[in-house]
């Protein structure tokens, strides 16, 4: 399979975020804080909300970012939303797109190809899928008895937490946690895991060879 580096030049500026939310905006948050501490050198062009009532819009307006609300609802189909949504993205000029606690499946256009990253609260391929999201994977997680849960970040494709991995960081599951308890440790994890991505990605240290992912050269 043929290499491919998404960015084969490093950014020598701010690498512009767009941020897909669908609730609260937490990971958003992290995002405003990490680039506040000069930890992460990025701007956040845009947000992009599927649902107006959720947390995250007030979040995203209160720090003074701007946030479009695009509605699935109000699409016929996939294609139609997903048009709209990278629509704004282009507009806005947007470099990455990051998946934070969105919800909705978006089907990802060729000039956003290795544009697109996700973070999924599970170590993929377990607890992944059509109806894990949130809560729901921590409580999984719980019932079947795992010793170990973590993170996970991928580039996006057209499927459900899918596409190549790029990094994943593994969180212990201990014999009292609760899914608060478990979702605190694992979001903990996320914190870390998710700027750091953005940095190899701007940095251009991330190549592509089918599925696997590697960082200049070396396996990540």
């Amino acid at each position: 399979m043929p290499l491919v580096c998404p960015v084969p030049i490093p950014f020598s500026r701010p690498i512009r975020l767009g941020v897909l939310i669908s609730g609260g905006g937490t990971t958003l948050a992290n995002f405003v804080e990490q680039i506040a501490a000069g930890s992460l050198s990025a701007e956040i062009a845009l947000v992009i909300a599927s649902r107006g009532d959720c947390v995250g819009v007030g979040r995203a307006r209160q720090a003074g970012l701007r946030c479009e609300v695009v509605e699935r609802k109000s699409f016929a189909g996939a294609a139609e939303f997903s048009q709209a949504v990278f629509a704004l993205c282009r507009e806005a000029r947007v470099d990455l797109v990051t998946l934070a606690g969105f919800l909705s499946l978006i089907e990802i256009p060729g000039d956003f190809q290795y544009r697109v990253m996700n973070i999924h609260p599970a170590l993929i391929p377990a607890f992944c899928g059509p109806g894990f999201y949130g809560h729901k994977v921590h409580e999984a997680v719980l019932a079947r008895g795992a010793r170990v849960s973590g993170c996970t970040i991928h580039f996006a494709d057209n499927d459900y937490d899918h596409g190549p991995i790029i990094t994943q960081v593994a969180v212990d599951v201990h014999d009292d946690d609760t899914a608060d308890t478990l979702a605190a440790r694992v979001f903990a994890a996320e914190c870390r895991a998710y700027p750091e991505a953005i940095r190899l990605y701007a940095e251009g240290r991330l190549e592509i060879q089918g599925n696997r992912v590697s960082r200049s050269g070396f396996p990540a």
